[in-house]
């Protein structure tokens, strides 16, 4: 695909500066820009590239005074990141365009599809399924009896959807997540055995959330689990029966949310954080990578760590004495020879 500078320029509400006919055919990270790429700046430590480089075009922000000459051509804009990622979006929509079912692939009698589908080999559709428009399913996914996707939905290969979840507009399910598999329940019985509890609930996926590759949402015993409108998951992440997290909340990978705790909205996890269970996280809380949250949040927007954690500047000034207690040692032994020597004297 060709694109010229005006025609970029056009869409991103933009000026050209130098050759309006200038003709790009790929994107590029600035260190790497040949002469048919489109890259852009937007880290002023990255500057010296545009005076080196080669590049087709380069996007760059309204108010960037320029301190030698250029051999691309320009495209000024508000906000060469903003501008870019959505030149990223539109490209991606374009590699990834795809219609229509392919063979091989099972959807039963009651299922109902929306205009405009791509379903891909090896997809298995249940009863009474309820597929809204513009839905790319991808090859060996599985969608259960009785589950509702909206509209502009994306599920990646080897998806699995349970019976009975619902999936709101605009979601994306990266390669081999799981929404809706039992959650972890089982009572304990007098033999020491366990006695598996029904999980009969199910998993409600909010419009404009996007979950990564192999992370797992579990089904609500009763009731529903709940991930909120523009909730973004990375991958290998273990949400809980029950669990509710909150709108534009982020969690990075390796992270394990405990069964029925609620996390509130705008809220960052980092990777690796471990979650106990029934306590709740307040709106806004960031919580540094391996913490451990063994009680509720209740305080909005506070940063914590360690485990178990701890407001975030008492967690640093805890390292820093850890790092010190070998010193301590020596000196409170020193201390204590000291003192034998003058009792002993």
């Amino acid at each position: 695909m060709q694109f010229t500078a005006e025609q970029i320029a056009t869409l991103l509400k933009g000026q050209v500066e130098g050759n309006p006919s200038t003709v790009v055919d790929q994107l590029s990270k600035i260190e790497e820009a040949v002469s048919s790429s489109l890259t852009f700046l937007a880290n002023p430590k990255y500057e010296h590239y545009i005076y080196e480089i080669e590049a087709g075009i380069i996007v760059i922000n309204e108010d960037l005074v320029l301190q030698k000459p250029v051999k691309s051509t320009l495209i000024r804009v508000k906000n060469a990141y903003t501008a870019f990622t959505e030149l990223l979006k539109l490209y991606d929509e374009m590699r990834n365009e795809r219609s229509g079912i392919d063979e091989q692939v099972y959807i039963h009698d009651t299922a109902t599809i929306g205009k405009e589908p791509y379903i891909g080999a090896f997809s298995y559709i249940g009863k009474n399924v309820v597929i809204g428009d513009k839905v790319k399913i991808y090859p060996q996914v599985y969608i259960g009896d009785d589950v509702t996707i909206g509209n502009q939905v994306v599920l990646l290969p080897g998806v699995k959807v349970y019976k009975d979840c619902v999936i709101g507009n605009k979601v994306i399910i990266h390669a081999g997540s799981v929404i809706g598999s039992d959650g972890f329940g089982f009572a304990p019985k007098e033999d020491g055995s366990y006695d598996k509890i029904p999980q009969i609930g199910n998993v409600i996926i909010e419009d404009d959330v996007e979950i990564g590759s192999n992370t797992v949402v579990d089904r609500a015993t009763m009731g529903s689990t709940r991930i909120l409108k523009g909730v973004k998951l990375d991958n290998l992440i273990q949400i809980a029966h029950n669990v509710e997290i909150g709108n534009n909340t982020v969690i990075a990978a390796q992270t394990g949310i405990s069964g029925s705790t609620k996390v509130g909205p705008n809220v960052v996890l980092g990777g690796q954080v471990g979650v106990v269970g029934h306590i709740s996280i307040a709106k806004g809380s960031q919580v540094q990578a391996q913490s451990g949250i063994n009680r509720s949040i209740t305080e909005e927007n506070k940063k914590w760590g360690g485990s178990p954690a701890f407001p975030y500047n008492n967690e640093l000034r805890s390292q820093v004495l850890y790092s010190k207690l070998p010193e301590l040692e020596k000196r409170i032994a020193e201390l204590e020879r000291q003192l034998n020597d003058k009792n002993n004297s």
